[in-house]
């Protein structure tokens, strides 16, 4: 009889719960031996562990000689995000490659270094010979960052040099991720609701011409259109998203694996897998979840009071998942603002007018004027509270037509590009596995042989 994978046993259960007993540390003991839990300081501030040149997190700022909340900024290789949005021209190229030139070279670049890096990206979105056939469309799974973990772990056998970490190779096969990450997140999500639910099989060839925004929505849709609008604003999410320091937990993942000498794919896979928690890159798919469900509880979007009351149902545990979390709000670095979710704004509200979604959109900017106000009056914060850039990306995502299953991919994507740089850095800086130290707290026993247990 073939075995259930999924299946929970009385006896599996038995152990499950002798294995959880075993695993009892006071929380107190933490503060005791001054253990920086999620290597982060009572205040939420970092534990500094490593140096950087890649981006800079900013939401402080010196005042008398104090460290005081300022209003968040982002910066790429020095470089404001928001004026390296700004600088992108509505008439003129997408700037998520421009961006990632800088991360990866340490400068902006000109227009004939962005011409030769884009024609470079375009020669390598190109799968291996049978690839989508032989991997993605077979055994698709129903989550896709776990597809996309699968199918960079294979393109390992299909490399003659996986095991070089020389800058060079490595560089190659960073740029070969960066270029391929949109394919096969696409095709793993157009196999997965073929054999799963049904549907037509699309898979586009790519255009050689075409932005990684562009890309995205060309192999995803069935006609593969889309409006220079919905282009741009996927293209602002990927920049956004494509970076955000070295402590970031996916990012700190490829420090520390990479710190062991492995390979390129395996670095990747692992990041990976941590970008596909809830607690990190899923979290955008909590936002619209708890909207979706905020809009069909409230009668009234336009009234503040019954908002208001929802907000506080959901502190309470009331309401949605029933966490005690308004989803989206809040940063562990950030304070007065996210900067990311400050430039986004202004792009979702346009976007909101040409896809229809007004209403929809002036919820969202109640919700972000109104919960800091309750949460601040419900729970003692150390740290200002507001909208993080998920807030946002999720609505955007929804408005774009994209599934779902997209939403964490798509921040792969983007982030994949900041992957690459900071295992660059970690290759050409580092030098030492990182290991850093746990103390043990139990007690050391004598053996006792099986028959006197």
């Amino acid at each position: 009889m073939e075995r259930n994978f999924a299946e929970i046993t009385p006896e599996l259960a038995e152990l499950a719960q002798r294995s959880i007993s075993s695993y009892c540390i006071d929380p107190a003991l933490y503060t005791t031996y001054d253990v920086k839990r999620g290597l982060r300081d009572v205040n939420g501030k970092g534990v500094l562990v490593g140096l950087t040149e890649i981006s800079e997190v900013c939401s402080t700022q010196i005042v008398d000689g104090k460290s005081v909340p300022a209003e968040g900024q982002l910066y790429y290789r020095g470089y404001n995000v928001r004026d390296l949005v700004r600088g992108i021209r509505p008439e003129s190229h997408f700037g998520y490659e421009e961006c990632a030139y800088l991360l990866l070279f340490g400068e902006l670049p000109t227009k004939e270094q962005l011409a030769q890096f884009c024609a470079l990206l375009a020669d390598y979105r190109t799968l291996p010979t049978s690839f989508v056939r032989d991997i993605i469309m077979k055994a698709p799974s129903k989550d896709m960052m776990n597809t996309l973990a699968r199918s960079v772990l294979t393109l390992y056998s299909y490399d003659d040099a996986a095991n070089d970490t020389s800058a060079p190779n490595v560089l190659r096969q960073c740029l070969e991720l960066i270029s391929l990450f949109p394919l096969l997140s696409v095709y793993g999500y157009q196999a997965y609701r073929h054999y799963h639910d049904g549907e037509s099989l699309f898979i586009h060839t790519p255009e050689a011409n075409l932005s990684t925004a562009e890309t995205i929505l060309y192999t995803l849709r069935p006609n593969k259109k889309y409006t220079p609008l919905e282009a741009k604003l996927l293209d602002i999410a990927l920049i956004l998203h494509m970076e955000h320091g070295g402590g970031n937990n996916s990012t700190f993942t490829t420090h520390l694996v990479s710190s062991s000498g492995t390979d390129t794919y395996s670095v990747i896979a692992a990041s990976l897998g941590s970008l596909k928690g809830p607690k990190h890159g899923g979290a955008n798919i909590k936002v619209i979840q708890m909207f979706e469900t905020m809009k069909k509880e409230i009668k009234d979007w336009t009234d503040e009071d019954e908002v208001s009351d929802y907000l506080r149902r959901l502190l309470h545990k009331e309401a949605f998942d029933k966490a005690g979390l308004i989803y989206g709000m809040g940063h562990a670095v950030y304070s007065l603002s996210d900067p990311r979710a400050v430039i986004f704004r202004s792009f979702v509200e346009r976007l909101s007018i040409e896809k229809g979604y007004e209403k929809e959109f002036a919820l969202y900017a109640m919700v972000e004027r109104l919960a800091p106000q309750i949460i601040s009056a419900e729970r003692k914060i150390y740290k200002g509270v507001s909208p993080n850039v998920d807030f946002y990306s999720g609505f955007v995502y929804s408005m774009l037509d994209l599934p779902l299953e997209l939403y964490t991919p798509i921040f792969a994507i983007a982030r994949i590009a900041g992957w690459s740089a900071h295992r660059m850095e970690e290759l050409c800086c580092g030098g030492k596995i990182m290991r850093p130290a746990y103390m043990n707290i139990s007690e050391h026993r004598d053996y006792v042989p099986m028959d006197e247990r």
